[in-house]
């Protein structure tokens, strides 16, 4: 079975190994190490349906961004692609939900889990299945996660941050102030025809769940990302060691721009990964902006 440490290794998002002040309009500090999450090779005891077997990816809590603050730290390279998938507007944004989908047969690895996360609120609400696959719908506040059942804990929340990063890594690139981010020119696609501009996210080498792990994103004239190559850096041992997807189906979630759809190999194996059900709630409505 995968632990929630294990698991940053199957979706692993690399992580900056340190507790950094992460700039929120009441800011904040979370660990790093609930940054991150990859598909690794045992199981988030959740249930069958809710494995991961590290492939590589980070998240870190409550993100409530400052602009004023992200933009006195965040490099050139970075900002121009988290804007181009709408940070100016995550003020706007109360509530966010979308199901994360996971599909990688040589693993034996199907899963889905639905999530509905208010960021100003630092609250989430999870919906599937328990490590039996019963049914499971619960609603915590992050800020008090130390004083929530095991479960949430050790399995519910580890998805949560897993999931998240996925949806909105552009943003990632600027709130990370702990990862060596550097522009490095025009590159080969790693998996299509053509080039495209690398940015080259490397996260340190001490602290967390993986250390060391490495983005490159390759970026598009519109600066958003084509395709993502992610390599596992750290010494623990990973069922996945490099993770190449493309990052496609664009829709538009009120002001944020989504990738849906990630296809590719993970260390040679097919892998999807995708996104339903995404839509958001604006300040002041209740109505849910569905993506599109």
């Amino acid at each position: 079975m995968l632990n929630p440490q294990q698991l940053c290794g199957v979706l692993n998002i690399g992580d900056a190994g340190c507790w950094t002040q992460t700039p929120l309009l009441s800011p904040q500090v979370f660990p790093c190490h609930l940054r991150k999450h990859l598909i690794t090779e045992e199981e988030l005891s959740m249930t069958n349906s809710i494995r991961v077997t590290k492939i590589g990816f980070l998240v870190f809590g409550a993100l409530l961004l400052a602009s004023a603050t992200w933009a006195q730290n965040c490099p050139p390279a970075a900002e121009r692609i988290a804007k181009a998938y709408g940070l100016d507007s995550w003020g706007q944004i109360d509530a966010i939900r979308y199901t994360f989908n996971l599909d990688l047969p040589a693993l034996k690895l199907k899963l889905s889990r639905s999530w509905v996360w208010e960021p100003k609120a630092d609250r989430v609400t999870y919906e599937g299945k328990d490590k039996a696959g019963n049914p499971v719908k619960v609603t915590y506040v992050r800020s008090q996660l130390s004083s929530q059942p095991e479960n949430i804990q050790k399995e519910i929340d580890p998805g949560f941050i897993n999931d998240q990063y996925w949806l909105i890594f552009p943003f990632h690139t600027c709130w990370d102030t702990g990862a060596d981010v550097q522009g490095k020119g025009m590159q080969k696609l790693p998996l299509g025809k053509g080039s495209a501009r690398l940015v080259s996210v490397k996260y340190p080498s001490a602290g967390g769940y993986t250390p060391g792990d490495t983005w490159d994103l390759y970026v598009g004239s519109d600066n958003r990302v084509e395709e993502l190559l992610f390599r596992h850096g750290g010494a623990q041992k990973t069922t996945v060691t490099v993770t190449i997807v493309t990052w496609a189906g664009y829709k538009k979630a009120g002001s944020l721009l989504v990738p849906t759809d990630h296809r590719g190999t993970a260390d040679g194996k097919p892998v999807t990964i995708t996104f339903t059900n995404v839509a958001v709630k604006l300040t002041g409505s209740d109505t849910w902006v569905n993506a599109q």
